[in-house]
């Protein structure tokens, strides 16, 4: 199961997007459910495209909702890795003590990616369900668009078992085995975050508690996506 590529594509088709101004981007990704308008959308767009329009529902676009700025701004998980690493070493250096050494997804070992990047993965798809948006016609919406896609068999259930069953906080920062990997599973969740609304709100504040992270760490993290190029 291919998570890393499928996340760059997805957040690789959000940059390509907001290159051409933001209000662009944004129609783009809040792509009609069907009709000649959603082919003439989706015509020449590349498989990133079409993974982003696939998980526009899933992510709140559907419903009105957009991708947040700063989503737009990570093209990759290069990019959400040095984020994350960066906010990481700035608050480390803080702290009492020798360091502790960290290694950002884009930089592991192909197995050793391949876990995380599914952990990270389902950190965003659990997050863009905070909002209790989604219900059963729009998980069959979103499973009829990633079978268009053409997905790996395995990547594919992995996306609808846990729309069905999403797994709990507790049980997301359980896969954190460094305080590095609890910056990445933050990250990806508050791209998907909208903090206008108290139930996202509610639901990031309550990662935070599971993850254990201090609240420096987290304001650090929040600075540099704020400055994120």
């Amino acid at each position: 199961m291919d998570a890393k590529t499928f996340i760059d594509d997805l957040l690789a088709s959000a940059k390509r997007l907001s290159g051409q101004g933001r209000a662009m981007a944004e129609d783009k990704l809040g792509i009609p459910a069907q009709g000649e308008r959603r082919d003439a959308m989706l015509d020449g767009m590349g498989k990133g495209a079409l993974a982003a329009g696939a998980l526009a529902i899933l992510l709140g676009t559907g419903t009105g909702r957009r991708i947040t700025g700063s989503a737009l701004k990570l093209g990759g998980l290069a990019a959400v890795g040095a984020v994350a690493y960066k906010a990481y070493r700035d608050w480390q250096s803080q702290q009492a003590g020798g360091s502790t050494a960290a290694t950002p997804v884009d930089q592991l070992a192909a197995p050793a990616a391949q876990a995380r990047s599914r952990v990270l993965l389902q950190a965003m798809v659990v997050a863009a369900m905070a909002d209790g948006h989604i219900d059963d016609s729009e998980r069959a919406r979103i499973a009829q668009r990633l079978d268009e896609l053409g997905l790996q068999d395995d990547l594919e259930k992995f996306i609808t078992d846990t729309l069905a069953s999403p797994p709990t906080v507790e049980s997301l920062a359980g896969h954190a085995d460094s305080a590095e990997t609890a910056a990445e599973i933050y990250l990806v969740s508050r791209l998907v975050i909208d903090l206008d609304d108290p139930a996202e709100r509610r639901y990031l504040d309550a990662l935070v508690a599971a993850l254990d992270m201090p609240p420096a760490l987290r304001a650090t993290l929040d600075r540099e996506l704020a400055s994120a190029q």
